[in-house]
């Protein structure tokens, strides 16, 4: 598989250097976002956490440099399902360019009743899904500054088994927990592809690559206080569960090395090699559901409309 050298073998504990470079990880607080956040800041770059809760990003802040010598890490006040905010929170960055953005925050909700965001949008599907679209939106011109910009997407194993139901894209009529967070995190992934598709298509240097981190449980998670505590027992109980999945700081490593492997190409998605669910990173075939182009023009479409974007986003 691709490697960040001839030479050298992709190493999970030992990333490439990137100093100079500024990477932007929504939902950097917690989960998945907070281990991408921490090795991240091991390459040198600049890291910034994207966290609607300033506390939870603080203590993330201070974890990540307890736990790496040197780490450039900020805060950027940000609010995914808040679609009216991404604007003001980008101009926020105060950066000439942005070198990767890493769209992680998501929510997950495992029992009824549906719940909409403040603009009136299922919670899962606006948050997961159309907050990270229209995010893209006002990144564009950061991304294209950069030399080698990257848009990097989070999706999940649960968007293997569903299919978008175009004319119910926010479950209206049918709404079931784990049927609509499948849903939600197949629309970013078919987002995170066509975006690729459309990049290549406009000459861009921007690369488009989704990743996902396979089955990442917290009970295998080494503890981040207070970010996150694992104790003894809860460990202990979930080794068994070892055997085919990881924990989240495992999980981490397919994304972190979307963004930095030189190797990577646009338009790949990228898991752990075991079965999709645990060990070090391999690129995966792509679903053939996922990269439907009728189906990725009127998502595309929808998702326009839904959060008042133009068709094309100001990539270059």
């Amino acid at each position: 598989m691709s490697s960040a050298s001839p030479n050298r073998p992709w190493d999970v504990h030992r990333v490439p250097p990137a100093e100079g470079r500024t990477f932007l990880v929504t939902g950097g607080n917690a989960g998945i976002g907070y281990f991408v956040a921490e090795q991240l800041a091991a390459s040198g770059a600049v890291v910034v956490l994207g966290s609607r809760d300033a506390a939870k990003a603080d203590a993330a802040m201070a974890s990540i440099r307890s736990h790496v010598a040197g780490a450039h890490v900020r805060h950027l006040q940000l609010d995914i399902a808040d679609l009216a905010s991404l604007k003001a929170a980008v101009e926020r960055l105060d950066v000439d360019r942005l070198d990767a953005v890493v769209h992680n925050a998501g929510i997950a909700l495992d029992d009824p009743p549906r719940r909409e965001t403040e603009d009136g949008h299922e919670l899962m599907f606006g948050t997961n899904h159309l907050g990270h679209f229209a995010l893209t939106r006002w990144l564009a011109p950061l991304l294209s500054a950069a030399p080698a910009g990257r848009v990097v997407t989070v999706g999940s194993f649960a968007a293997r088994s569903e299919r978008l139901d175009l004319d119910d894209l926010q479950s209206t009529r049918d709404f079931r927990p784990k049927r609509t967070y499948g849903r939600s995190k197949l629309a970013q992934m078919s987002f995170g592809f066509e975006l690729d598709r459309r990049l290549r298509a406009a000459g861009s240097t921007v690369l488009s690559v989704v990743a996902h981190p396979g089955g990442a449980l917290d009970s295998l998670t080494p503890s981040r206080p207070p970010v996150h505590t694992t104790s003894p027992g809860e460990r202990l109980r979930g080794l068994p569960a070892g055997l085919l999945v990881q924990g989240k700081d495992a999980g981490a490593w397919p994304i972190v090395r979307a963004v930095l492997d030189p190797e990577v190409r646009g338009g790949e998605l990228w898991g752990p090699r075991v079965f999709g669910l645990r060990g070090t990173p391999r690129r995966e075939p792509v679903p053939s559901h996922m990269t439907d182009p009728a189906v990725a023009a009127r998502l595309w479409a929808a998702s326009g409309e839904l959060v008042g974007a133009e068709p094309h986003f100001a990539f270059r």
